[in-house]
């Protein structure tokens, strides 16, 4: 996993976690299920980053 790759998963899951936030004020039934994907990819890109630390 590059830097890019990272970044990616991090800035793709603030976006999604963004997105749901403004379709839970808007009372949409899926803003619960993106910001459920945007936190898994957060969780991703943070778990990849931990990894990278580690081999080095």
């Amino acid at each position: 996993m590059g830097a890019k790759n990272i970044i990616s998963f991090f800035t793709f899951g603030v976006f999604l976690i963004i997105v749901g936030v403004i379709l839970k004020i808007l009372k949409w039934p899926q803003a619960n299920l993106i910001l459920l994907i945007g936190l898994i990819f957060e969780l991703l890109a943070i778990l990849f980053y931990i990894w990278k630390k580690l081999k080095k």
